[in-house]
């Protein structure tokens, strides 16, 4: 089982310079008795000699952070609860820390747009900059930029097909590939090893979408061969698309067994579809990745099998790690983050903490 997410980010400081991690042991770890906490972002075990990175190998000036000047790019607009928490989490700790100048922007899923606000940023003087990523390519000029003038990137949420301590500081997010298998073993489990399963996919041109597929591809083919993939469609990480590729899923194959969601968004335009084609809860098995209080709802009213988390609160944990790298020690190149789950023995007792 995972281990509980604990809410003090004490103990994922102690492991910010620990850099690419270990897999760690699968769970839906309940947090007992009574309301759940919001929780904080903790750290996986780092694998021994994990890559690190200091302010003097990416040739950046040591600064104080409450007197510089932040820039948060945001990839997606905020109609999706996980872009909301993530958000407001980097205004938070940036409050909290006493950041005055922090400057924001949202791409609202235009690739081009996204990269003229960080440009835009660089341009205006910013001494750090958090990126949550849209797409994993095409990022050369936004490298270029920053690299003349020496700004750490930390990437969140989402990989860049980059140099970590060059192009990039460091990436700071959730081990895609295992959330991916975790969801197969989810659905192997409420399946009873045998089925048709639908992927709604997510969004295109991003490692998030990729690992989550091949994740929850290979660990289906390992664990319940008697389950077979028989439709995919994109579905972009939205609500409306998901609903709208499951009616044509179920138009086409109204007898399928399972719906893997690889986001909770899509899986709760599923359900929409599934209601107006006149599916009863637990007709059809869906398992999601995110962790949403919808999603989770979702799973104590019968809709939903199984939630694995992707934990969207980085901004104690990405000032956390500027504020080290800055200070002159080492941070993990690779800092990936420990995930809990929901299913049926814990998402009423710990709705709490979802977001």
């Amino acid at each position: 089982m995972r281990p509980k997410i604990a809410a003090s980010l004490a103990a994922a400081a102690l492991l910010l310079g620990a850099g690419a991690c270990a897999k760690s042991e699968d769970s839906g770890a309940t947090t007992g008795t009574g309301a759940a906490p919001v929780a904080s972002q903790v750290v996986q075990s780092a694998a021994p000699g994990a890559a690190t990175c200091t302010a003097d190998q990416y040739g950046a000036s040591k600064i104080d952070l409450k007197t510089a000047s932040v820039g948060f790019s945001q990839s997606e607009k905020e109609a999706n609860p996980f872009r909301i928490a993530e958000t407001q989490s980097i205004k938070d700790e940036a409050a909290k820390l006493g950041i005055t100048n922090l400057k924001t922007s949202n791409a609202n899923s235009q690739f081009n747009k996204q990269i003229a606000d960080v440009e835009q940023m660089i341009d205006s003087g910013v001494q750090l900059l958090v990126i949550a990523p849209l797409n994993s390519d095409g990022w050369d000029s936004v490298f270029a930029k920053a690299s003349a003038k020496h700004i750490p990137i930390v990437t969140i949420d989402r990989k860049i097909n980059a140099s970590a301590c060059k192009d990039y500081l460091t990436f700071i997010g959730s081990d895609f590939a295992e959330q991916g298998k975790r969801a197969a073993d989810a659905m192997a489990k409420a399946l009873g090893n045998k089925g048709e399963v639908a992927i709604l996919l997510g969004a295109p041109g991003n490692n998030v979408t990729t690992l989550r597929t091949s994740g929850f591809k290979d660990e289906i083919a390992k664990v319940a061969p008697d389950i077979k993939v028989t439709f995919e469609q994109t579905g972009n990480f939205s609500r409306e698309d998901g609903q709208k590729v499951a009616e044509q899923l179920l138009q086409s194959k109204p007898n399928i067994n399972g719906i893997y969601g690889e986001n909770d968004e899509m899986a709760l335009g599923a359900i929409t579809a599934l209601k107006g084609a006149g599916k009863k809860p637990g007709d059809v098995k869906i398992v999601s990745i995110d962790g949403t209080k919808g999603a989770v709802q979702g799973i104590v009213d019968g809709w939903i099998s199984a939630v694995i988390e992707s934990n969207p609160r980085f901004g104690p944990l990405a000032f956390e790690t500027a504020t080290k790298f800055f200070g002159g020690t080492p941070v993990g190149q690779d800092i990936v983050i420990q995930d809990r789950a929901y299913d049926e023995s814990n998402a009423k007792s710990d709705i709490g903490s979802a977001y």
